[in-house]
């Protein structure tokens, strides 16, 4: 293992990697300074480089769930490595983690296993495609559902993070099929479906969003949402790429009662090992090849060693039931924020639900891209920096999702509840 300090690997990583990192909001432009390397995780902890012990709220952005390097998780991947690595070929692990999924997601009835979020986005709207013959798909402002082209229009995520909601490099006739709406806006659905009149093949959303900052929906806005599409007959999409397994067993759709068309998985499905999938009713995900005319393929789709991992933690959820105490978790460090935002006299929203939360200095309630923006950045940055002087890690940017673990339990949720308190007041 490397013995460089955090400065030191940075220095390296920018002569070899754009901006020293692989995923952009890795790089704390959002906030200011450079980024720490890690060496180990266990627990409720990340060990970096320079060998500090920090109380982690990003969690691998999810998959975590159970926090990190769990035995059980461990012991599954160690096993599944004995057999080998990569097959290219069918594994029975691909087919156990399908019968989880299904058995998970009532409304999933065949599943695709792929090897990212971008590709399991990226796919289902190529099948929604595929399915209506038509070419719009409406999206909405400050969801980010990947990197692929036809979707990183006016995304969160990195994107926002770094002042650039859309990238270069997509062609403007890309760009002209994808209609993008206000999240949370009911008139505006009606009116994005009448100005395109037959034409969206679908509409693919985060149910709960975290990529703009965690934002709940409005009372029965997905409820209109999934009527909307029902009449205009366009495949519903849920990015559940976040919220799937995190927010509940089977996740936002549980929660709201709401049955979309198609559902897009990943993070915690793969224990912390790249993963991704699809799934949805049976007629359409039987257009998919070898079945149908609509094209994807991965070598290391269904990997051994990543379904070893997810089905490890699938199971693990399944006898915890851990989404009660989640919610305790996470209604905890929410009180103590508000409470110590109230005494310092400084305005905050605390959107919060299961293991997902975010903190937005504003007094405007967040319910859209547009009110998450509303928040003060500047100062997210400096709230940021003293949490992590006091030895809590929370995401990057103000516009990230927060995520807890069951190991946030006991003494790391009380000292972090009294790091955020400490860090508000010293702001």
């Amino acid at each position: 293992m490397s013995t460089l300090s955090s400065a030191q690997l940075f220095a390296r990583a920018l002569q070899l990697i754009p901006g020293g990192v692989n995923s952009p909001v890795r790089a704390f432009r959002s906030v200011g300074g450079a980024p720490f390397f890690v060496k180990a995780a266990r627990g409720a902890t990340l060990i970096t480089a320079d060998d500090r012990e920090l109380i982690d709220f990003v969690c691998t952005w999810g998959p975590a769930i159970h926090g990190h390097n769990h035995p059980r998780l461990k012991s599954a991947i160690a096993a599944a490595l004995e057999n080998g690595t990569s097959f290219g070929t069918p594994n029975p692990s691909e087919v156990e983690m399908a019968e989880l999924i299904v058995r998970f997601v009532p409304s999933i009835q065949k599943v695709r296993l792929c090897n990212s979020g971008t590709e399991a986005t990226m796919s289902a709207i190529r099948l929604a495609r595929g399915f209506t013959r038509r070419d719009k798909i409406i999206k909405f402002s400050g969801c980010y559902h990947g990197h692929s082209d036809s979707l990183l229009i006016k995304a969160g995520s990195g994107a926002l993070t770094h002042g650039h909601p859309d990238s270069a490099g997509i062609p403007a006739s890309f760009a002209a099929e994808t209609v993008v709406l206000p999240y949370n806006d009911r008139a505006a659905l009606e009116a994005g479906f009448a100005a395109n009149p037959g034409q969206i093949a679908g509409v693919i959303i985060e149910p709960y969003c975290g990529n703009v900052g965690f934002i709940m929906p409005d009372a029965g806005y997905l409820a209109c949402l999934r009527e909307i599409t029902a009449r205009h007959g366009a495949v519903l999409i849920f990015d559940e790429v976040m919220t799937g397994f995190s927010i509940a067993r089977g996740g936002v759709q549980e929660r709201e009662s709401i049955v979309p068309d198609l559902t897009c998985l990943g993070k915690i499905i793969g224990g912390g090992l790249p993963v991704g999938a699809f799934g949805g009713r049976a007629d359409i995900m039987n257009l998919l090849a070898p079945l149908g005319p609509v094209y994807q393929a991965g070598t290391l789709s269904g990997n051994p060693l990543a379904m070893a991992a997810g089905i490890a933690g699938l199971r693990l959820l399944e006898e915890e039931n851990p989404y009660a105490r989640l919610d305790a978790l996470g209604r905890q460090l929410r009180d103590a924020v508000l409470a110590a935002c109230r005494t310092k006299g400084l305005p905050v929203q605390v959107p919060q639900c299961g293991s997902m939360f975010s903190i937005f200095f504003t007094a405007t309630p967040v319910r859209d891209y547009a009110t998450a923006l509303t928040g003060d950045a500047k100062l997210f940055g400096r709230f940021f920096h003293a949490c992590l002087e006091r030895g809590v890690y929370l995401a990057p940017s103000a516009y990230e999702a927060g995520f807890l673990s069951t190991a946030h339990h006991g003494a790391a949720i009380d000292r972090a509840c009294d790091v955020m308190t400490e860090s508000i007041q010293s702001l």
